[in-house]
């Protein structure tokens, strides 16, 4: 085969060039209008997007919180310093309006945990209380095992089977890009001890609800149900969940003996914290960068939700010292008590339903520092040139278009019932639940470039949301998300 002429190559080249930014050499079939955007504030975002991948602002806030604060569970005391590390932080940077917005949060207390099979063969597991778990008796307790895989499993067959037993949730979450195996795996965490107890156990342990093969435990919320007799429920780490599975394949009968000192104590004050990056024409109208500043408390928090609430102080940060500031403000909300119960984004939405129609949009980051992969943008439909062109900013990074059904996430998610157009940008989640609510949850994992392109990516999408000059309309309100 001959060797391409030079002249060959350097048009190759040009071609590669051109291919790189989505704004130039537009296919006539799929490009996007730019009329919503002028060139200039094109030029600015495209600044601002480049400034952040070489910026580690939020990285050295994470390596702050996650040393300074550390855990940072509701009601706990890292809670109340993480409120005002928060407020401390966000002054030092340069935001304004900057202020704790009070949030009555409950607090439950870990206490104790300790899990064993007695027979047929004698171990010791990891293992960790759900988050909102009732102690064991003081002497502990101590049953034989049945197992189920999933709440579909426990709901056919003969209910009385589980009377008097400890009920294992066998079933294993599956690894996926988009993090859709928790949502089917989360259920037996969530109402496992609800519908064990009505079918007359005394307790149930679960699988964790995560990917990796550590002999870490994953924690998480649980609930109750008031007219169903509580009973405590447990997790254990995959490597022990195995081992209990191997244990009662055996066809021995499996006893286990469990004793766990966790209790409610009084619910406390916590806060959502705000800070602003006010808008150059229209400061009264804000877009809405959101994280949540609380954690579990058997790891910091790292990616959940440290890179959250870190990156949007980052991206607003970034935007602050833009050649040329937004129309609207920056408004980032640091929220109070996402993992157990959602209290600080209800009372957001609660105390703001007010000026819901002067949040023009909202965005939330709690997907840990990922790679970002997608982005969803609900908007009014007028809007929705003007949205794809924001994405079109976006496919440099390898982010692409996933439609328009974004929800807000947990937190932000919130507004979007009260009609505020949302966006989500997707990360890889692959690795995420690997990690999730567990010990292993730390800054060592975070990888700074990660944290970078995250930053890049709302920080771009939120100069361009901000400056919009006619707004993003409304949308039709949707139901409030639940926590992860």
């Amino acid at each position: 085969m001959a060797r391409p002429s030079f002249r060959a190559l350097v048009a190759l080249a040009a071609v590669v060039v051109l291919s790189v930014e989505a704004w130039s050499a537009p296919n006539p079939a799929t490009s996007v209008p730019s009329d919503p955007f002028t060139t200039a504030q094109l030029d600015v975002a495209r600044s601002v997007r480049e400034r952040a991948l070489e910026d580690d602002t939020a990285y050295e806030l994470l390596r702050s919180l996650t040393s300074r604060v550390g855990p940072r569970s509701a009601g706990s005391p890292g809670d109340a310093r993480a409120v005002e590390w928060a407020q401390t932080q966000l002054k030092s940077l340069g935001f304004v309006n900057v202020h704790a917005e009070p949030v009555r949060v409950p607090h439950w207390v870990r206490g104790e945990c300790h899990v064993e099979t007695v027979s047929p063969w004698p171990q010791r597991l990891v293992a960790e209380a759900l988050g909102g778990s009732i102690a064991t008796p003081e002497g502990g307790l101590e049953a034989d095992v049945i197992a189920v895989s999933d709440l579909d499993e426990m709901a056919t067959g003969d209910s009385t089977r589980f009377a008097g037993r400890i009920v294992f949730f066998s079933g294993r979450m599956e690894r996926r890009h988009d993090g859709a195996g928790y949502s089917k795996a989360v259920a037996v965490r969530g109402r496992g001890a609800i519908e064990a107890a009505r079918r007359g156990a005394l307790a149930v342990v679960i699988r964790s609800v995560g990917t990796d093969r550590d002999r870490v435990v994953h924690t998480g919320a649980m609930r109750y149900d008031p007219s169903v007799t509580r009973i405590p429920a447990l997790a254990l780490s995959n490597p022990d969940a195995d081992l209990l599975v191997d244990q009662l394949a055996s066809g021995e009968r499996v006893r286990m003996r469990l004793r766990n000192t966790s209790a409610m104590a009084d619910s406390a004050w916590s806060a959502n914290v705000v800070g602003e990056i006010p808008g150059r024409e229209r400061p009264n109208e804000v877009v809405v960068l959101g994280g949540h500043l609380d954690s579990w408390d058997l790891g910091t928090g790292a990616h959940d939700d440290g890179t959250g609430v870190c990156i949007m102080t980052a991206a607003a940060r970034l935007i602050g010292q833009a050649s040329l500031r937004p129309r609207r403000t920056i408004r980032v909300v640091m929220f109070a008590n996402e993992e157990f119960g959602l209290s600080g984004a209800r009372t957001y939405a609660r105390d703001h339903a007010t000026e819901a129609e002067r949040i023009m949009f909202g965005m939330e980051s709690d997907l840990g520092a990922f790679q970002p992969l997608g982005l969803k943008l609900k908007v009014a439909p007028a809007q929705r040139a003007a949205a794809r062109v924001m994405h079109s900013l976006l496919q440099p990074l390898g982010v692409e278009w996933r439609g328009e059904d974004a929800t807000g996430d947990a937190d932000v998610g919130q507004l979007l019932a009260l009609g505020v157009p949302v966006g989500d940008l997707e990360t890889d989640a692959s690795d995420y639940f690997d990690l999730h609510h567990t010990a292993n949850d730390t800054f060592a994992k975070v990888d700074p470039l990660l944290v970078r392109r995250n930053v890049a990516c709302y920080a771009t999408l939120a100069w361009l949301a901000a400056d919009l000059p006619i707004g993003w309309g409304r949308v039709t309100p949707s139901p409030r998300p639940a926590g992860r």
